[in-house]
């Protein structure tokens, strides 16, 4: 099979496409031929090197995609050859083959298509379970959404839209407001405001119910916009470590702080297609709509990996095999 792979670590250059062996699959595995995959900025960290890759080179980045089942391994009985699946969380996916364990497999329904299956997965799944279990979100609530204009933040506004609450966002942009207004935010502040100031203006000097932490230096402030009772939902740092939180300030003010860790949540082949089925229903009766994904060829992942780091792409970018 062909396969993207990379030997050393380093810049988009460093990536070839290659032909390799197939993989083979063990009992309780089904091979995978595949028809799009998801790019991510995991994938550049891995190739930077700042993620731990385990083994030895030549190293296949990838962990989100979907295609069609082209073998099943021993054991399995509720798959068959033919299926439609994808995977949120598979190594190796950067390749015409994947061997694909059976509790990470996604069935697909028949009006989800591969590019939408890799384009939400990962992040729709993370968008699911900070609304649902992180903090459940109610009508009525008021959410304050960090990076209101990405991949997460921007399902994150669409789904706490649909489930019935005013939603804040936050970008470093006007041109990501716009996203973000687009996606369904009543109210969106930039970064270079005093929007801690700006968000209880709008909450009416209360603070808001919920808010989703993605930056990480902006934790103090997320508290100081956070009402009496009111959660932070910590869930990435993308902007750089937070300062130490006093718990003593929780205390005082009944505030509570929780993390979210998507793969906590994923244990089992019911969770995945549960929370999976859900978010394909949202699509299906256009509660969430998706920007249409920009597409490379797998042979010229590395300019889809240039464009990733450039910051200059709106929507998914997949890698078609």
């Amino acid at each position: 099979m062909k396969a993207l792979i990379f030997e050393s670590f380093g810049g988009p250059d460093v990536l070839r496409y290659k032909e390799i062996s197939d993989p083979s699959i063990k009992e309780g595995e089904i091979l995978v031929r595949m028809k799009a995959i998801g790019l991510n900025f995991a994938d550049v960290y891995r190739r930077k090197g700042n993620y731990h890759l385990a083994g030895l080179p030549p190293y296949i980045l990838g962990y989100e995609g979907s295609g069609i089942v082209e073998q099943v391994g021993d054991g399995i009985t509720n798959i068959k050859v033919g299926d439609r699946i994808a995977f949120a969380d598979v190594p190796f996916a950067n390749a015409e083959l994947v061997a694909v364990p059976i509790e990470k497999a996604i069935l697909l329904p028949d009006d989800i298509s591969f590019e939408t299956a890799s384009s939400v997965l990962l992040q729709g799944l993370t968008a699911h379970y900070l609304t649902k279990d992180s903090f459940e979100v109610k009508a009525g609530n008021s959410v304050l959404v960090h990076a209101a204009a990405g991949g997460v933040g921007q399902l994150l506004v669409q789904i706490a839209k649909l489930l019935g609450s005013q939603v804040i966002g936050l970008t470093s942009s006007a041109i990501k407001a716009e996203a973000a207004i687009s996606a369904g935010a009543d109210h969106v502040f930039l970064y270079e405001e005093q929007w801690s100031e700006k968000v209880k203006e709008v909450t009416k000097g209360h603070g808001v119910d919920v808010v989703y932490e993605s930056v990480g230096s902006t934790l103090a402030d997320s508290f100081e916009t956070t009402k009496i009772g009111g959660t932070v939902v910590f869930y990435g740092m993308a902007g750089g470590d937070p300062a130490p939180v006093d718990p003593r300030m929780l205390m005082d003010t009944s505030k509570t702080l929780t993390g979210g860790d998507l793969w906590n949540v994923l244990t089992s082949y019911e969770e995945r297609n549960t929370r999976s089925k859900q978010l394909f229903n949202w699509i299906a009766e256009g509660k969430l709509v998706l920007k249409e994904p920009t597409t490379f060829s797998l042979k010229d992942g590395a300019d889809a990996h240039k464009l990733l780091e450039s910051r200059n792409s709106t929507g998914k970018i997949l890698l078609i095999p």
